[in-house]
């Protein structure tokens, strides 16, 4: 288990810093004069670089070494955002490009360290360590907003709450090259494992429904999570600002804002991982007074999304009124929308075969980022700007954003159909898979 805890400790650092940047957004818009439009085009770049090179590093992950992947990926990555910490405030598009390179980096580790857990382990202990591994979605982005809030406002300046996390990178990036054994492929189910070609591999993975119609129901989670990351903390600044009559919300406030988010996410994040984990492992094995379910997985995800519509639509409406009951709907709305994270990962361990997992995570992820959070920040800063118009009151700031919010969350109800459609396909995939695997 101590290479699921460095891999842990490494994925967590990639999450902490996506998000450090979104908890000094506002420190940024200042030092770059951005308006939201451009705010949001920092996740938009980030991740369209992401993406672009993830299905790339799944072809190699899935054919040569993964351990020298990742190293040359978290280079890439810490060289990358110890640049951007020192561009100057008249050089926006260096800053912009440098997030797009953190972006290359990140993507070489993401697609590849699922890959050697579901080589290391099966069943239930492969659920267990994924479930271990993506806690660092909640934590990392938890951390990322407590971290990048707080050192930025005890320092003063937003480059000291952004280069904390490299500087943690560097001791792992030590660890990855010292304490990482490579699995062989198919290990934990003695698959034996044949070599193909691109081509085949995507004709393979678009036959499997389960595969696709979950890879779809994650990018429409991901669309709402990545618009909400990015943009409530900035609607309950606004939203603080209309409860207190400013427009201009001490720089305190709005650390502490950042803060309540980020412990919300991370917390919540916690649960919501570990309670999608534990009722699916106890629903498939007949325990709690539930029947047993081999098709547990995507019908527990689907109730993640329908659990999180409702309270993430009230969350928008109320935050104006009471912003302690909408961070109380927006703990449970996150902890459902975390339902999925780990289980999603199973899904695709157990209806591809070993020999495609890279490839099939680095679709997936592609497929998430494209039409999830890389379009989802932009997307809605630019119909919150339209709906905004010249205004500049802190009134007008909350419900234009508000407005804009709309969208992601009438995209979450999509996920819920999704992964609906998805439980008639998955034993037929899985009973393929292990076919495919052992002749």
């Amino acid at each position: 288990m101590l290479v699921v805890v460095i891999l842990l400790a490494v994925n967590l650092l990639n999450y902490m810093d996506r998000f450090t940047v979104a908890g000094v957004l506002g420190r940024l818009q200042d030092y770059f004069h951005m308006d939201d439009k451009q705010a949001g085009m920092l996740q938009t770049v980030f991740v369209i670089f992401y993406m672009c090179l993830a299905p790339i590093c799944g072809y190699f992950g899935d054919r040569y070494n993964r351990k020298f992947i990742i190293i040359v990926g978290m280079a890439i990555w810490i060289t990358a955002v110890a640049l951007s910490t020192l561009v100057g405030r008249d050089h926006f598009n260096v800053f912009l490009l440098l997030r797009g390179i953190v972006g290359i980096g990140e993507a070489t580790y993401a697609t590849v360290a699922p890959t050697i857990i579901g080589d290391m382990f099966s069943g239930s202990m492969r659920s267990t360590a994924l479930m271990v591994f993506y806690f660092a979605v909640p934590v990392g982005s938890g951390l990322g907003f407590i971290g990048g809030s707080a050192i930025s406002l005890w320092s003063g300046s937003w480059q000291w709450g952004v280069r904390f996390t490299p500087l943690l990178g560097m001791i792992f990036f030590v660890f990855i090259i010292v304490v990482l054994e490579e699995p062989r492929r198919g290990q934990s189910e003695y698959a034996e494992v044949e070599h193909s070609t691109i081509w085949e591999d995507l004709k393979y993975l678009m036959s499997v429904k389960t595969y696709v119609l979950t890879t779809l129901g994650f990018t429409f989670v991901v669309f709402c999570v990545g618009a909400a990351s990015w943009w409530i903390p900035q609607m309950m600044t606004f939203a603080y600002g209309i409860l207190h009559h400013l427009d201009d919300v001490p720089k305190d406030e709005v650390a502490h804002i950042s803060v309540i988010f980020g412990v919300i996410t991370c917390s919540a994040g916690i649960v919501g991982i570990v309670a999608g984990t534990s009722l699916s492992q106890a629903w498939k094995e007949g325990k709690w007074c539930l029947r047993v379910s081999p098709t547990a997985d995507p019908f527990v995800c689907a109730a993640g999304s329908f659990v999180a519509t409702p309270l993430f639509f009230f969350t928008l409406l109320i935050a104006s009124h009471s912003l302690n009951f909408a961070w109380a709907l927006m703990f449970v709305a996150v902890t459902s929308m975390c339902l999925n994270w780990a289980l999603n990962m199973d899904i695709l361990m157990r209806v591809i075969v070993p020999n495609r997992r890279a490839s099939a995570t680095a679709i997936q992820t592609l497929m998430g980022h494209l039409f999830g959070d890389a379009s989802s920040p932009y997307i809605v800063g630019f119909i919150s700007d339209a709906i905004r118009g010249d205004e500049s009151s802190s009134a007008a700031k909350y419900f234009s954003l508000q407005g804009a919010m709309f969208l992601p969350n009438v995209v979450l109800v999509l996920s819920i159909a999704c992964y609906l459609w998805s439980t008639l396909h998955i034993l037929y995939d899985e009973h393929q898979a292990e076919m495919d695997m052992h002749g």
